[in-house]
């Protein structure tokens, strides 16, 4: 009996290959690319990823094929959205409850995270725009 391990639990390079399906060299690659990719490495140099460690190898994986980034455009966006993500935890929860959002929870945010928080409000438009024009589009193909 195989059992699954816990989402908290480290993962090989194998595991982690076949859980965003892309190649273990290319996971390899990707390390070298990108400063964000830190596995920790043991012995005779095997790698363990960590759950962040694979939200990141997800995030870059839909930058590189879905999106159609460069590598180089990969870097610009990935570091933007985990300084959004990661530097302004303020920011992230008041936009998951934005319909709960008030004056008085906007005012607490200073200029520079009122800022950041329109910013992601209108990236959140955009990419619902863009889903709904995709949808439109394969509708339109069939």
């Amino acid at each position: 009996m195989i059992t699954e391990k816990s989402v908290s639990a480290y993962k090989t390079i194998s595991e982690v290959s076949k859980q965003i399906d892309v190649p273990s060299h290319v996971l390899r690659f990707w390390e070298t690319k990108f400063s964000q990719v830190k596995p920790i490495k043991r012995s005779g140099g095997r790698r363990y990823y960590r759950s962040e460690d694979i939200d990141v190898l997800v995030q870059i994986r839909t930058l590189l094929y879905k999106e159609g980034y460069t590598i180089k455009g990969a870097k610009k966006a990935l570091k933007s959205y985990l300084k959004t993500e990661l530097i302004h935890p303020k920011i992230k929860d008041l936009t998951k409850h934005a319909d709960d959002n008030t004056l008085e929870n906007l005012e607490s945010l200073s200029v520079s995270e009122k800022k950041m928080y329109s910013y992601i409000k209108a990236l959140d438009i955009l990419r619902d725009s863009e889903m709904r024009l995709d949808k439109l589009i394969l509708g339109i193909s069939k």
